[in-house]
Order: C-alpha cells, then sequence, then structure tokens
C-alpha cells in the first residue's frame, strides 16, 4: 500500500504500533494514537495505518492527529492512483474523515464542466470612447507633405494631445491619376484608385460602377481598423456633407434598412443613398456609391458630388488636394450644427464559454500565504485553525495543458471556504 500527497513524499507502510516517521512534505506536524510522528505539508499531509484505522495528521502546515471513524481497506493502491490521474477523481474518504491528503493546486475540468455560450452581435459607438457621433475633425500635423499627397488622416482632436487618436481617413482616386501630381500610375491619385479596386472590387472588374455607370474617380473614407472591430455596423451610420450656398445639406446612409442589426453579415456592400438615420432612406433612385461593412471602407462618386454638393473635384495632372475638399465639407458640416456629425456604430460578435468551477469540501481548505502558518516548523498561525482551516477565496486562475496561466476570473466578493461547505462558480469567457 502506498499513501501518498501532491506535496509530498509517500507515506512508509509500516506495521501498525511500530512507530515510524512519516513525512507528508515536510511543514508543519501533528501526533496521532500509536505513538506515531507524522509531517505533513502545506496542502498534503502524512499517513499511517495503525490496527487497520488510517491515521490522518498535519494537513496544510500541521494540524492535530485525527482518526477515522472505521478502518478503510484499500483493496489495490495503483486503482487508485491511475484513477486520480485519469480522471482527476479524488479518492473517496467515508463520512467523518477529512480527505487532507487531496493536495490539489488546481483541478481538470471535465466535459460537464464546460459550456458554449453560443454568439451575440454587439454594436457600440464606432468613434473612441464607443461614442456613436464624431464632431471635431483634425488633420494630422504628423504627416509630411508626401502622406497628404494621398490621403489625409482625421483625429478626433488636436493630434499633439496623447489622449487624442485617429479615427478615419479620407483619399481621391482617379483611375488614370488626374487630380494628383504625376502621370499614371506615378501619380498619387492612380495609386489610391487602384488600391481601392484591388481591395474591394472582383478580380475581372476594373472600375467601380454606380447606377451601371463606370465611375473614373471616388473618393473614399477608410475607417481606422482599431474602431470598426468585426465591421461597420450596416444601417447604423450617416454622414453629413455641406453643400454650397443655396444647396442643402447632404446626408447620406446606405439603403440596407438594418437599423435593427438584424441584416446578413455575409453581404459584403450597399449602395449608398441620401437619408438620415432619423427618417430613414430618402431617395433611393440616385446611388451615391457603395459602403463596405467588412473593409470598414465608404466609396463615393466624384460626380454624384459634384452635382449634389457642389464639390467642384478638379481633375488637371496636379496636386489639387481633392480630398482635402471633402475633409472640409465634413467638418465644416458639423461646425454649424453639432448635430450634423459623423454618426457611426460597430459591430462585433462575441463568443462566450462558460466554465463551471466546483470545489468540494476536502478541496482547497488551506493556503501557501506564508502568514498562513509561523515557525521553522510551519506550525497553523491559528490555533483555531487546527482540525477546522478557513480561507477565503478571491481569484479563480483558467490554465491550459501545459500549466500556463491564461485568465483570471476576479469575484466580486470573497468567498469563505473550509472542510463544511463547498463553492460552485461559473466564469464566463468572452472572446
Amino acid at each position: 500500500m502506498a499513501v501518498f500527497n501532491n506535496y509530498g513524499f509517500a507515506g512508509n507502510p509500516f506495521g501498525p504500533n511500530m512507530g515510524p516517521q512519516n513525512y507528508g512534505g515536510g511543514m508543519g506536524d501533528g501526533f496521532g494514537p500509536g505513538g506515531v510522528e507524522n509531517f505533513g505539508g502545506p496542502l498534503g499531509v502524512g499517513m499511517q495505518p495503525i490496527n487497520n484505522v488510517l491515521q490522518m495528521n498535519g494537513g496544510g502546515g500541521g494540524g492535530g492527529g485525527q482518526q477515522s471513524s472505521g478502518p478503510i481497506i484499500i483493496r489495490d493502491t495503483n486503482d487508485i492512483i491511475l484513477n486520480d490521474t485519469n480522471n482527476n477523481n479524488t479518492p473517496v474518504i467515508p463520512a467523518g474523515a477529512y480527505d487532507y491528503g487531496s493536495g490539489k493546486v488546481y483541478t481538470a475540468f471535465t466535459t460537464e464542466d464546460i459550456v458554449e455560450g453560443g454568439t451575440k452581435r454587439i454594436t457600440r459607438g464606432l468613434w473612441s470612447g464607443n461614442s456613436g457621433e464624431l464632431t471635431v475633425f483634425h488633420t494630422s500635423s504628423f504627416q509630411s507633405n508626401t502622406q497628404k499627397a494621398y490621403y489625409y488622416e482625421i483625429y478626433n482632436g488636436l493630434p499633439s494631445v496623447s489622449t487624442n487618436e485617429p479615427q478615419f481617413s479620407i483619399a481621391y482616386g482617379h483611375y488614370a491619376g488626374s487630380g494628383s501630381a504625376g502621370t499614371n500610375e506615378d501619380s498619387p491619385s492612380s495609386a489610391i484608385y487602384s488600391q481601392l479596386q484591388q481591395v474591394l472590387l472582383p478580380a475581372n472588374q476594373k472600375f467601380f460602377r454606380f447606377e451601371d455607370t463606370n465611375q473614373n474617380d471616388v473618393y473614399a473614407i477608410a475607417i481606422n481598423r482599431a474602431r470598426i472591430k468585426d465591421r461597420l455596423d450596416p444601417g447604423n451610420w450617416e454622414l453629413c456633407i455641406s453643400a454650397s450656398a443655396g444647396k442643402p445639406l447632404l446626408r447620406l446612409i446606405d439603403d440596407s434598412g438594418d437599423t435593427n442589426q438584424a441584416g446578413n453579415p455575409r453581404q459584403t456592400k450597399y449602395n449608398i443613398v441620401s437619408g438620415s438615420l432619423a427618417a430613414g432612406v430618402q431617395d433611393s433612385s440616385q446611388i451615391y456609391g457603395e459602403v463596405y461593412p467588412q473593409h470598414g471602407i465608404i466609396v463615393l462618386g466624384a460626380h454624384a458630388l459634384d452635382q449634389s454638393a457642389s464639390m467642384g473635384t478638379v481633375r488637371t495632372q496636379a496636386d489639387n488636394q481633392n480630398h482635402g475638399k471633402l475633409f472640409t465639407r465634413i467638418s465644416a458640416s458639423a461646425v454649424d450644427n453639432a448635430a450634423n456629425g459623423f454618426q457611426a456604430r460597430n459591430e462585433e460578435e462575441i463568443k462566450s464559454t462558460f466554465y463551471f468551477v466546483r470545489a468540494k469540501n476536502a478541496e482547497y481548505n488551506f493556503s501557501n500565504n506564508p502568514t498562513f502558518i509561523s515557525g521553522s516548523e510551519g506550525k497553523l498561525n491559528q490555533a483555531t485553525f487546527i482540525g477546522d482551516p478557513k480561507v477565503y477565496i478571491t481569484n479563480i486562475g483558467l490554465f491550459n495543458n501545459d500549466n500556463e496561466l491564461l485568465a483570471i476570473a476576479k469575484l466580486s466578493k470573497p468567498l469563505l471556504k473550509s472542510f463544511s461547505n463547498e463553492i460552485l462558480v461559473k466564469v464566463k469567457l468572452d472572446f
């Protein structure tokens, strides 16, 4: 017969009343009947069979000897070891006898302990701080003139302030390179159009097409990747563009009608039309562009903006800063009225898994905290803990099979744990 615990050596199984010493881990001591001295570890115990009665002493940093209520017959110790190793089962101790030898520092989950919680779609405000509307627009002073020839990066405040962050970028693209300095593929506008075409369009489509008309040049708004999470939320964004004197403010939304987040997440694009979040689609007959939620990119036809908002796109071979014109119109709409900011939400799929963590009455009743014991002999610091230790559980760690800590669940309040109670905690892990 071999008696063992997680934090010590195997007990020395000599015959009854022979008086040997058993070392269960080397911390603390306790004395049992028959003149046997046993030494127990922080979470383990020394065990000595005396007249077919299993004597258990000194569990968890020392404690007085306690005798079980009757004989314990162990038919095959190897079966206990294999069962404990393979199934993470603690040998059953009869009523009235504390299982000081469980000595666990962690418990393996079984299939019954893990429950998949499904997937939920979560929407939040798109901009920094989960704000749903952006009303302050600043270009970045950190960009070089060369970079500004391609795009403007827009911040939610002065870029020099560390708490302000980039929100989106604005660019102008022309398939032949017009509207910017350089010729053909060497011009910034050509590079922008080519990049948008490669990222957003099918391989056999070279031009953006709105209302069955090829778009030679387009404006693009690319939301910062950190803002969009999984994707831009269709049906929950509104862009305001101020027009020249005598023309009304242009409000643009998509035609998904997905204000209740009930749309198809697999749909890759929607048409952009005039309308508002409050009133819905105003006019679906004119298409201003397309929005690509998964990429967080809004593409607007330059010709449509020239007609409806008097954008004044310049298509000569010079650095005309057309994307700067769109930035001015967007920021001006919010300056005129704070209700005319850029409203948008992002969308994220959250997968949840529930872990049921169980601590039985004979488990996790001792602490490795140095204050739990006193003296070089490792005796319990509190005399009342002898035979009846008490600890409080404050955190639960989740480990992988390599014993690497992956997550920590913090309880809202400490939970008392002793031999007289058990604890069940449900841990929810979102990812």
